[in-house]
């Protein structure tokens, strides 16, 4: 039972420890400046930041399917002793994707670091776009391996 309580708990310390971590450069840039984040900084990288949050706030709430849809594929294979070995496999195969999956957005957060405002732009906004590009990939793989798990349930 604890074991099941764990899991939901670590992503949820991790959701806030990010979020608090990282929305307040943003807010601290709204806060200092009269206009838009984009209009903040010369390469629009307030917008390029918000853009790259907004990915990874669509797929983090998924966090609790994966882990979820996990749970109940481990199930269905202990339960069902006489399931085929390919079809357990097969579901094995989905469970590490699922892990997979969302230990990626976890590394992702861990080394998710925007450069601050007073940071040259035009590196800054490289970092950003290669983070969106990372973020983006997170994104597929966790809706991929949510759309597999769920297939097999």
């Amino acid at each position: 039972m604890k074991a099941t309580l764990i899991r939901p708990l670590l992503i949820l310390l991790s959701l806030g420890i990010f979020s608090c971590g990282q929305k307040q450069p943003a807010e601290n840039d709204a806060h200092h400046h009269h206009g838009s984040a984009a209009d903040s900084t010369p390469a629009g990288n307030g917008t390029l930041y918000k853009e790259v949050m907004n990915v990874h706030n669509e797929v983090m709430p998924k966090m609790d399917d994966i882990f979820k849809i996990k749970e109940a594929l481990k199930k269905k294979v202990a339960s069902t002793p006489s399931m085929p070995e390919d079809k357990k496999q097969q579901l094995q195969t989905t469970i590490i994707k699922l892990d997979s999956a969302s230990e990626a957005m976890m590394i992702w957060m861990r080394q998710f670091n925007p450069q601050p405002d007073s940071a040259n732009q035009t590196e800054a906004k490289a970092y950003l776009e290669n983070e969106m590009v990372k973020v983006k990939k997170v994104r597929q793989d966790i809706l991929d391996a949510i759309e597999k798990g769920k297939s097999l349930q």
